[in-house]
């Protein structure tokens, strides 16, 4: 079983938090847990509560949403150093996607209404928390539109 201080340690390195205020660190830390998945078991399912957010590190998951007629359909996987879920942030607080492992996964989780209640108390933190997580939904959504470009792109 890791420490907090080794769970600290990763948590600091995560690109996500890249230019964080270093006092903030903390706030991950104090709600931060070790969790495993199996490609048998999923992280989250879309439409239930989203009270955790995660950072991959190890392992792939594949984000999936429900498509009537076709089932589940992969939208994107995931790595390590990514940061998983967004849902937890914006109410309802409901997942949007399913999140399953293609392999077995490490990562570490985080009570969602603790970063939340952190975020009302401290602006400061706040505003550094939502810029992160606004530039991941940017770089997903950059991600998605070159996928669309690439299925429904002119063909010469």
């Amino acid at each position: 079983m890791e420490t907090m201080d080794s769970i600290e340690t990763q948590i600091a390195q995560n690109r996500f938090l890249a230019g964080l205020n270093p006092r903030f660190y903390h706030y991950f830390g104090e709600c931060a847990t070790q969790q495993t998945a199996e490609t048998d078991q999923e992280v989250f399912h879309e439409g239930n509560p989203a009270d955790r957010f995660y950072f991959i590190q190890s392992g792939k998951v594949a984000l999936e949403t429900f498509v009537p007629g076709l089932g589940r359909v992969m939208i994107e996987s995931l790595g390590p150093g990514d940061a998983l879920g967004w849902s937890w942030l914006f109410p309802p607080h409901q997942w949007h996607f399913t999140a399953s492992p293609i392999e077995p996964t490490e990562l570490i989780a985080f009570d969602a209404a603790s970063l939340r209640n952190r975020a009302e108390e401290n602006r400061d933190f706040g505003n550094q928390l939502l810029t992160r997580v606004s530039k991941m939904l940017l770089d997903r959504l950059l991600g998605t539109r070159t996928q669309l470009v690439d299925l429904y792109g002119m063909r010469p």
